[in-house]
């Protein structure tokens, strides 16, 4: 295992770019799996070792890294390492416990009570090209139990992977366990509301979203599914698992129909208070505990006692599953555990919750819980809180989830349009679903309020029906989104990249932090600011990096190589194909996602030859379908791997190539006069501009220089943006 050991200390090179560190006084060091780290042996490393040479006790040197250890209790005095490259002013060197000052930041556990930006803890991406994390305080996790540690003072995991960044990530995950497969169904649209529905209202708004053409994957069922009037005596009603039967009289029909209509569901549970007697489960639970009924003793929560585990899964959730509940929202918030000997209760509820769930569902499990540090990743999905309803906590949320893949953490599930605070802005509303329509779960949410439902036809006509066609589109990126999720899992690329992932060299990968990457074809630039009045249109700069980018809604191509302000109308937002990218999409979008669609549309944007393969799973089983686009003859050839048969043996695959013929001018033009119809501006400039149009594509530089001259400085920026395009 490339292991370098003294009495106190122990170095294990674990590849040329990742080295354990280890110290302990009493010379006993810990081997098993820990809550962050499951495997540590990737086999034999190039590596050079000295020992008593040029005043260090120990030197390691590997490709990548060169350390030095001078003996003792680590510190910044007797051991620190140099990455070798080229980063630093003057080298890349790391002093044992000091910070890496360019770490490009991880996450945090909750967006609770959070209005804009805050800071992020480190994740394992610097741009200096080194990174340590810290294991010494995690437990032993072992055959699915935990249980406290040896002793030891230090353990820790160096990282050198310069800018590597993805194969840092793929190695992490190596390290610290893969992200399962979510279920396709969770990449659908989810319907969420802290709200006191009936079971009839809960089944009409069902109906009215499928009048609409609105798909709705998960049915997410919050707090007062349960009952919340309870006996004083036992304290608070948040924590439940009684069905309240004034309002769902028969939950088994309930959710049988939901099914029917291919929803999945899912329940908001409290559990820190754990089973009390007016609970239906409560009698089941008392005898396997031992309980005192009479007395109405508790099963007090206790994670680390296997007598309550059981008892919770089997008594109290297994039967509510049985009704046909998919999977649980555990809405854990209580804190740290009190007692080192104990692991977190947040750690112990995501592993067991989503291992019993996998269990159940032939390895396709999915939970919604809360993140609880490095290695969280393998018990998806997260749910950052409780969002504000403001432009400020919008504008962080890109930023917040890209950056997340830093550490690992790649399916966030934010409360998509807000959930409390905030004022009625329908604007807002719609930017927040189009970022949600391309983030990693589009989760729709809000609380206990009449006036702040996210239902589109709450909303004007024009932003209704912008929201409703993003809503059909989520549905429709299934496929592109599901192959997305097996390489997370299989491949370690995440859905969601900083642009630096790419592009690691380009200084502006690192100054447009809201724009990502989504998935291997494309890259979005959320709009988080409002509208400029005079253009009825946002305006966001974007990065364009070099090659070629087409508009994904119009098709439009736009050189690389450069900034741009791009302007964007309620029906759509900056979202850029590369030159080849082959996107597939599901016309069956209305119908279960579990259910392998009969029709696919691959939207293939030309410019260079491109290969893509569609994965598609159920369960455990795959299925995939290879692209190969030629840009030459402009034609899309496909074969098809599907061993098991998941396929539908009917299906149809449609082939819509965009933007073949000479015609992006004549698409210039048509752009322009729509976006001149709406602006606010004198009929007789619009008019002007209308007759020097033709000079546009007869002399660009000279309508550029025409632009110029408007006063307008957001009409000057709308304009230019079209200038940009014409060939």
């Amino acid at each position: 295992m490339n292991i370098i050991q003294g009495a106190d200390y122990r170095f294990t090179v674990i590849t040329s770019k990742l080295c354990r560190l280890e110290y302990s006084k009493t010379g006993v060091f810990e081997d098993r799996p820990t809550q962050f780290v499951q495997e540590r042996d990737f086999g034999k490393v190039d590596y050079t070792v000295k020992e008593n040479s040029g005043g260090h006790l120990v030197e390691i040197e590997t490709d990548s890294f060169h350390l030095y250890y001078d003996g003792g209790e680590f510190n910044g005095s007797n051991l620190y390492i140099d990455a070798k490259y080229n980063y630093g002013t003057y080298f890349s060197r790391w002093y044992f416990g000091e910070k890496d000052k360019k770490n490009l930041l991880g996450t945090v556990e909750t967006l609770d009570n959070v209005d804009g930006a805050i800071p992020l803890d480190p994740g394992i991406q610097s741009k200096d090209g080194f990174s340590y994390i810290d294991d010494t305080d995690s437990f032993v996790l072992l055959e699915d139990e935990f249980a406290p540690r040896n002793p030891q003072e230090v353990d820790g995991y160096y990282f050198a992977y310069g800018r590597d960044y993805r194969k840092a990530l793929q190695d992490y995950y190596r390290l610290s366990g893969k992200t399962p497969l979510i279920p396709r169904y969770a990449l659908g649209n989810w319907w969420s509301r802290y709200y006191k529905y009936t079971q009839a209202s809960y089944l009409e708004l069902m109906d009215r979203f499928e009048e609409e053409g609105i798909p709705i994957s998960v049915s997410v069922i919050d707090m007062d599914w349960h009952k919340t009037e309870i006996p004083k005596r036992f304290g608070s009603a948040w924590t439940g698992y009684s069905w309240n039967k004034e309002l769902f009289p028969d939950p088994k029909a309930l959710l049988t129909e939901l099914h029917q209509r291919g929803k999945h569901v899912t329940l908001n549970v409290h559990p820190a208070a754990g089973i009390r007697a007016f609970e239906d489960s409560y009698p089941a639970v008392a005898k396997r505990m031992g309980l005192d009924q009479v007395a109405e003793e508790p099963a007090n929560f206790d994670f680390n006692n296997p007598l309550f585990r059981e008892s919770y899964f089997t008594d109290v959730h297994h039967p509510i599953e049985e009704q046909g509940v998919d999977f649980w929202w555990v809405d854990w918030q209580q804190g740290a555990s009190r007692d080192k000997t104990k692991v977190e209760p947040l750690w112990a509820l995501n592993h067991y919750h989503f291992l019993d769930n996998s269990k159940r569902h032939g390895g396709d499990g999915l939970l919604l819980s809360r993140y609880a540090g490095p290695g969280s990743h393998r018990y998806p999905l997260g749910f950052s809180g409780d969002s504000q309803i403001t432009w400020a906590s919008l504008a962080f949320q890109p930023y917040f989830t890209a950056t997340a893949t830093n550490i690992g953490y790649t399916w966030w599930s934010h409360d998509i349009g807000g959930h409390y605070r905030g004022a009625y802005d329908a604007e807002l509303s719609l930017r927040w679903l189009q970022f949600g329509v391309f983030s990693p779960i589009n989760r729709l949410h809000s609380y206990d309020n009449p006036f702040v439902g996210k239902e589109p036809w709450n909303f004007p006509l024009q932003v209704e029906h912008a929201m409703s066609n993003f809503l059909r589109l989520r549905g429709e990126l299934i496929p592109y989104l599901d192959t997305a999720n097996y390489h997370t899992s299989i491949s370690g690329r995440a859905l969601i990249e900083p642009m630096y992932y790419q592009y690691p060299e380009e200084r502006e990968a690192y100054n447009f932090p809201n724009q990502y990457l989504f998935g291997s074809e494309m890259f979005v630039a959320p709009i988080t600011t409002p509208t400029v009045a005079d253009t009825q249109m946002s305006m966001e700069e974007v990065w364009l990096p070099e090659g070629g980018w087409y508009d994904f809604f119009t098709g439009l191509r736009y050189p690389g190589g450069t900034k741009i302000k791009v302007c964007r109308d309620f029906d759509s937002i900056p979202v850029f194909v590369k030159a080849g990218g082959i996107i597939p999409l599901s016309k069956d979008y209305m119908g279960d996602p579990e259910i392998l669609p009969k029709k696919i549309s691959v939207q293939v944007f030309p410019g260079m030859d491109n290969e893509y393969s569609m994965f598609e799973h159920v369960e455990s089983k795959i299925a995939e379908t290879v692209f190969h686009y030629d840009d030459k003859m402009k034609e899309l050839t496909y074969t098809v791997n599907d061993p098991e048969g998941l396929i539908p043996e009917d299906r149809t695959i449609e082939i819509v190539i965009h933007n073949t013929e000479e015609n992006q001018n004549a698409q210039v033009e048509a752009q322009i006069m729509k976006k001149l119809q709406f602006t606010k501006l004198d009929y007789e400039k619009k008019k002007e501009i209308f007759r020097f149009l033709p000079t546009a594509f007869s002399d660009s530089r000279k309508f550029s220089s025409y632009i110029e001259t408007l006063e307008n400085p957001a009409i000057r920026t709308m304009l230019m943006e079209m200038c940009y395009l014409i060939e």
